[in-house]
């Protein structure tokens, strides 16, 4: 493989990075207020990850979505659509007005990725555990085919419970698939889980270090970052793409709804309709006024 793009991050970079990444939650709670659905806790844990792989890491064209030597995404836990999709409207894949149609009957933004509607998707999403197969695929066929190519699949936590998940982990080492990252967002609540004795009731869908030892016992080289520092990030994601022909999993610790004050750290907010006052404090934790024309959803 090729030397990865993300060598030698400055600090002017990791500024730009982190302000887009503010911009994708902006837009996040933008379009699930206006279409009284979709989930926010997933996409906003994942923003700084998007803003970091489709505005700095991923080799990407999106004047040319199909273009065939493109690095490849796959959003596994495609229940965070709204966060990719933010992220390809302010990366210029379709215009940032399109947002608004999010999760209406007609629209290309479905609630789950639909690859059949929207060009830049690598994979319709939503089928929890099959992300990964299909990035194993992608990656293998890349080297049956001589390109020169990275697949990322962006897994959830509570994700990782399935059991495809860990067919793929087995059967990618012994295919030395160098080219295939997984990246877990591991913000530590899941919708549905095991009750506990926290503020939300629930316990992490895995114990301390259970995914880094996991995958490593499966054969992955495992790296570890703080999902939220976009300069470690941009560091680890930098040291991911150095081959030592192994795949790598990447264990990024998030916080679920990461940037809203009243949703971090909390499951409900998992996904759940946004009320007008509620909307008001999102936009302000996020440094962004109330624009007039948000008065009313969808």
């Amino acid at each position: 493989m090729s030397e990865p793009l993300v060598a030698g991050a400055d600090a002017g970079e990791v500024v730009r990075i982190r302000e887009i990444a503010r911009q994708i939650r902006i837009e996040v709670i933008k379009a699930v207020y206006h279409a009284q659905a979709g989930h926010l806790g997933g996409p906003l844990s994942a923003a700084d990850l998007l803003a970091a792989l489709y505005f700095h890491v991923m080799r990407i064209r999106p004047e040319e979505p199909a273009w065939p030597d493109r690095d490849r995404f796959i959003l596994s836990k495609g229940h965070s659509s709204i966060g990719l999709y933010a992220a390809m409207a302010l990366r210029g894949y379709f215009p940032l007005e399109e947002l608004a149609t999010f999760d209406a009957a007609h629209s290309r933004l479905q609630g789950h990725p639909d690859m059949t509607r929207l060009p830049g998707l690598d994979m319709s999403s939503g089928s929890l555990g099959m992300g990964i197969s299909a990035g194993m695929g992608m990656a293998l066929g890349a080297r049956l085919t001589g390109r020169d190519l990275r697949t990322y699949v962006m897994l959830g936590d509570g994700e990782c419970q399935e059991g495809e998940v860990w067919e793929a982990a087995m059967a990618a080492p012994r295919y030395a698939l160098d080219n295939l990252i997984v990246i877990v967002d591991h913000n530590k609540l899941q919708q549905y889980g095991w009750p506990g004795d926290g503020p939300d009731g629930r316990i992490p869908p895995q114990v301390p270090g259970e995914l880094v030892a996991k995958w490593k016992a499966f054969g992955w080289r495992v790296l570890e970052m703080d999902g939220h520092d976009v300069a470690d990030i941009l560091r680890v994601l930098g040291e991911a793409g150095r081959s030592d022909g192994r795949p790598v999993a990447v264990i990024a610790h998030t916080v679920k709804g990461k940037g809203v004050s009243f949703m971090e750290g909390r499951y409900y907010w998992h996904t759940r309709a946004i009320k007008p006052e509620e909307l008001a404090t999102a936009l302000a934790d996020l440094g962004e006024p109330l624009p007039a024309s948000e008065g009313e959803p969808r």
